[in-house]
């Protein structure tokens, strides 16, 4: 592929225009988070001035990758819970909901699986803000979402490509446009001033090498994305899992032990999900 075309879509994904960023709210929000009298309530007001928002950040806080005993009835509950990074990255998703409920419920579905076990394994390894390893998981694939409604006629020949081919989408694109998903994804999220925490996983869950700074919160979305394709939680006609990273491998340094104490928890909060997505597709 020659470099003009390239740094076509380059541009052309650089400068997305139909995916939501919401600014407005998150600048506020990262403001308020800098000022250390803000509190949760004040936040949470300025979210609730969007009431279709608001109602949405409360059915993704209580959908079952966060696993809250009890039911999040208020946002200022949720930020003090999740942290504003998390809630951020959750406004985002939030908008994005629309988009990928009507275009692409399997994405949206592929999505809240791997937030889920994302969410099991960040727990089960202790990371520090395990809320933030499961958020990276659940945004991780919006490049697609970037791809579908930006380069539509393109997107077209990727889907044809990964059936007539029998390729995986990510070969694909990097065929079609002469770059992938994740790095789409990873620009989109560094747009939208999400902290590194959150732009790296999403960067290089396909290559967690790429991460400099948060390689096992990296390692722990790229093993989760292939997990729950082997489960069966896919996108459409790829059916391809990708392979697993040694280096990622390594350094989740899971034993059989812990993968079969893992697996029915994931299995039970898949349940969930499933169920979570149901509604979604009933409620359209």
């Amino acid at each position: 592929m020659d470099d003009d075309k390239r740094s076509h879509f380059r541009k052309a994904l650089r400068e997305i225009k139909n995916l939501p960023t919401l600014p407005g709210v998150i600048i506020k929000l990262s403001k308020m988070a800098d000022d250390p009298e803000t509190t949760a309530e004040q936040m949470g007001k300025v979210i609730s001035m969007d009431h279709i928002l608001a109602a949405k950040l409360l059915k993704l806080v209580n959908s079952a990758f966060y696993g809250f005993p009890q039911k999040i009835s208020s946002l200022s509950s949720a930020i003090i819970l999740l942290g504003v990074n998390v809630i951020k990255s959750l406004i985002i998703s939030a908008s994005i909901f629309d988009i990928m409920e009507k275009q692409d419920v399997e994405l949206w579905e592929h999505s809240l699986g791997c937030a889920v076990i994302c969410s099991v394994l960040a727990k089960r390894l202790g990371v520090q803000d395990p809320d933030e390893v499961s958020t990276a998981g659940l945004i991780h694939d919006i490049g697609k979402v970037a791809i579908q409604m930006e380069l539509p006629r393109e997107n077209e020949l990727i889907n044809q490509l990964v059936l007539e081919r029998q390729i995986s989408r990510r070969d694909a694109e990097l065929e079609v446009l002469g770059l992938e998903h994740a790095e789409v994804g990873g620009w989109l999220a560094k747009s939208w001033n999400l902290p590194k925490k959150l732009v790296e996983p999403v960067a290089s869950h396909h290559d967690p090498r790429m991460a400099s700074d948060e390689q096992l919160a990296s390692a722990i979305v790229h093993f989760s994305d292939i997990m729950i394709r082997g489960l069966g939680y896919g996108h459409g006609d790829d059916v391809w899992v990708p392979s697993l990273s040694k280096r990622a491998w390594r350094l989740l340094d899971l034993s059989p032990e812990d993968m079969d104490q893992i697996l029915p928890e994931i299995e039970e909060k898949l349940w969930e999900v499933k169920g979570f997505s149901l509604d979604i597709q009933t409620n359209q």
